[in-house]
């Protein structure tokens, strides 16, 4: 079964782009001008994956990937004129998985693309402690409660449990979950970590994850 892709873009030149690179490369593509549309479309073919453009003519991007967030943990890439480090990291707060930049080659979209599905593949129950994570179904539980991650927190967290105890650095965790493509001296590894501690924070989970100063982070063994 072909994979669909919801893109959301309103320039019709870059759409038709898009769609003819992703169609090429095996995907179904299906295309919105707006943020109301794109989020119906969303809602009644329930995409794999999500392209969003930041500057539609009614809703801006990071509402309609706040509103996509409440219903769906799909992949989010974002598409942005902006190249301000602040508001590339307000996006993956918001929800996003993946940023790309205009102008942009079609062909490392798509390539992208890849990369995010393929961290949905299917795997085992990965059981570290009181935390049960299952690859397969995209769900996190600690002591019975389920966590609610962001697509990106939930590789993140699963890539350290598959060896926890193990210290990661930056280095290694962003080009194993992010491929590599984060900016210079970005600090979006710690912003994600500091969600996920907050988050089981909660659960009374907050020490879970630990920081090696000057080094980078492991999961904590039972």
């Amino acid at each position: 079964m072909e994979q669909c892709i919801l893109v959301i873009e309103d320039n019709p030149d870059i759409s038709r782009v898009v769609q003819y690179e992703l169609e090429q490369a095996g995907f179904e593509a299906l295309t919105a001008a707006d943020g109301i549309s794109g989020l119906t479309l969303a809602r009644e073919e329930h995409p794999d994956l999500v392209i969003l453009d930041l500057g539609l003519p009614d809703l801006d991007g990071a509402e309609v990937t706040r509103r996509l967030r409440k219903n769906s943990s799909m992949p989010i890439i974002i598409l942005t004129a902006m190249d301000a480090l602040d508001r590339k990291v307000a996006l993956l707060e918001a929800g996003a998985d993946d940023y790309l930049t205009k102008p942009f080659y079609p062909e490392e979209l798509v390539a992208r693309v890849k990369v995010q599905l393929r961290h949905q593949q299917h795997g085992d129950v990965i059981r570290v402690g009181d935390m049960e994570i299952h690859p397969q179904k995209r769900l996190c539980y600690f002591k019975g409660h389920e966590v609610r991650l962001s697509p990106r927190e939930f590789d993140l967290l699963t890539f350290l449990a598959r060896q926890p105890g193990r210290v990661y650095s930056r280095a290694e965790i962003e080009r194993e979950v992010w491929s590599g493509d984060l900016p210079s001296n970005s600090n979006v590894v710690d912003v994600h970590m500091a969600n996920m501690r907050s988050k089981l924070r909660d659960l009374d989970g907050y020490g879970l994850i630990r920081t090696v100063r000057g080094i980078g982070y492991a999961l904590k063994t039972p």
